[in-house]
């Protein structure tokens, strides 16, 4: 047991010192895997490539222009769907928490949307838009702003009272005490939104894409797919995933972590 130990404090030692070689240790065995698999010839090298097709392919779509490309477009339709729904998600999330009478109004609503899934509208929204950036957009936006909302007004409602009653007996006007204490005691919960709401919307663009894109990483595993090329798919498989756990991990965990410490939600170890 101590010797289990021992080696646990000398890889997180090592971890803190080297976190890129740390974050990227975890995936050494599932390579490892993957590549004995697919050596050992379990399954046709065309339905099942190894790691060195994989990289010979990201080599040459990045060569011809074609990878960044379509990455470009993703990003780009994720910015501007996560926008919109940041700027709409927000503002409602603060009006159902702040207002009782909102919240009966607006809750049933929001959760009857939030059961409807966002590639159910697809079918609708391709007779309203098209195969369009407004399609996709509208998908994102509709992911992304249910967990903003939820988490904003949980957020709002989870701010004593007493910090409110402090502000109005020093005089503080309403919107002072809105972006004084009701928007700094809510902000871990709306930073918890929005990287939910982020991961969300990621895996709701590449499904549009899929369906109804013309260009954009999901499209590209889908023009594989009628291509039988398995290797471009299992490129854009890894793309994603590469993508998110960076923004993720990277950015987003660690603004939610420093928004807690910040506002005393999170003890410091």
């Amino acid at each position: 047991m101590n010797a289990i130990l021992e080696a646990l404090d000398r890889y997180a030692h090592w971890a803190a010192r080297w976190p890129v070689l740390a974050a990227l240790a975890p995936f050494v065995p599932v390579v490892a895997l993957w590549w004995g698999v697919a050596a050992a010839g379990v399954f046709p090298r065309a339905f099942f490539p190894a790691p060195p097709d994989v990289l010979q392919s990201f080599l040459t779509l990045t060569y011809k222009g074609i990878l960044p490309a379509y990455l470009e477009d993703s990003i780009g339709r994720l910015a501007a769907g996560v926008s919109v729904g940041i700027l709409l998600g927000i503002p409602l999330g603060i009006l159902v928490g702040l207002s009782g009478v909102a919240r009966k109004a607006l809750w049933p609503v929001l959760l009857f949307f939030q059961a409807i899934g966002d590639i159910a509208w697809l079918p609708l929204l391709l007779i309203w838009f098209g195969f369009g950036l407004g399609t996709m957009t509208f998908v994102i936006v509709y992911t992304v702003i249910f967990p903003v909302v939820i988490n904003t007004a949980l957020g709002v409602r989870s701010i004593p009272p007493e910090l409110v009653r402090a502000a109005q007996s020093l005089g503080a006007p309403r919107w002072r005490i809105l972006t004084d204490v009701i928007l700094p005691g809510a902000l871990p919960n709306i930073m918890t939104g929005l990287r939910n709401g982020l991961g969300y919307g990621w895996r709701a663009l590449i499904a549009a894409e899929i369906i109804v894109g013309t260009s954009g990483i999901g499209f590209l595993m889908f023009d594989a797919r009628r291509a039988g090329s398995a290797v471009e798919i299992v490129l854009g498989m890894i793309v994603l995933g590469l993508l998110w756990y960076i923004v993720d991990a990277w950015i987003l965990a660690p603004i939610e972590r420093a928004t807690g410490q910040r506002w005393g939600l999170v003890t410091r170890a």
